[in-house]
């Protein structure tokens, strides 16, 4: 009978071992779970994607604003936004796990989130290869690593396959605009950098320092990029870059190599990103096909 309940008590602790996660953040904070989480909070848009993604869509109990894709996040109770958030709602949620977007929250809530024992994750992909890592990620805090990993490795090859055709070909120099007022673009250790890097693109303010600088008119124009991309709200639109049009000679103006992208194609890190990364990439093409 001791046998049987060592055995028991021993098979009781292995499988709690087994249940139990732990997973170093991208903030460097090592994190726990007894289970995998079953009420998990997002306060990002980019992080519910990544969720859905890593098949633990239905365990979602609360997003902030913008969270948009896919439709089923729509339906998916608000807890405010990037800049605000409700936190006697997050509270009343009982959120097993909170995953919060490194660069995009305020930090003092998210301090008290913290002093309030909440579990955080910290998540920040600053790669195309980084996306994969966190839907993996994702599915093993969710406990869906079934679906995830299958994901994430499929994703990885879509991304190699583009890499592979584009990044080789004859260097773009690019200006990628985000906004226009103040005029901001992003360095090279901006995701949407990672993508012109991929298409084969140079990204003409790599250098600075800032994640997205604020610039002058003056600096594109000394840099006299190849093209200009820009983002834009609205799948179809035109975005904001006609203002360049007032200096002809830019050779970006003089070739027609003004170009935007939708920004959840391109500037969220997300699996979309490479519909956007397509985008890129055939813009720049074309740019090429311009030369003289």
């Amino acid at each position: 009978m001791l046998r049987c309940l060592l055995a028991a008590v021993m098979a009781l602790g292995a499988s709690m071992a087994v249940a139990q996660i732990r997973l170093t953040d991208d903030g460097g904070r090592s994190v726990m779970l007894a289970h995998p989480a079953e009420r998990i909070i997002s306060l990002a848009p980019n992080m519910t994607e990544l969720l859905f993604a890593a098949g633990a869509g239905g365990q979602v109990v609360g997003t902030v604003e913008y969270s948009n894709y896919p439709q089923a996040a729509q339906r998916i109770v608000r807890i405010g936004d990037n800049a605000q958030l409700d936190l006697e709602r997050i509270i009343a949620l009982k959120p097993d796990l909170i995953l919060v977007w490194q660069a995009g929250n305020a930090q003092r809530q998210l301090d008290m989130l913290l002093r309030l024992g909440m579990p955080v994750f910290y998540s920040d992909p600053r790669r195309i290869s980084d996306i994969a890592r966190a839907i993996e990620q994702f599915g093993r805090l969710a406990g869906t690593e079934i679906v995830a990993l299958p994901v994430a490795r499929a994703f990885s090859a879509r991304a190699a396959a583009l890499r592979e055709r584009y990044a080789g070909r004859a260097p773009v120099s690019l200006f990628y605009q985000i906004w226009d007022h103040p005029l901001m673009t992003v360095n090279g250790d901006h995701l949407i950098s990672d993508v012109i890097a991929m298409c084969g693109g140079k990204n003409v303010f790599s250098g600075l320092k800032p994640l997205a600088p604020t610039i002058s008119i003056e600096a594109v124009l000394a840099a006299d990029p190849e093209a200009i991309g820009g983002v834009t709200a609205e799948a179809g639109q035109p975005g904001n870059l006609d203002a360049w049009k007032t200096w002809p000679r830019l050779r970006a103006v003089a070739r027609g190599n003004l170009f935007v992208i939708h920004s959840d194609l391109i500037s969220r890190n997300t699996p979309r990103i490479l519909e956007g990364a397509r985008e890129m990439c055939a813009q720049l093409d074309a740019a090429r096909s311009r030369r003289r």
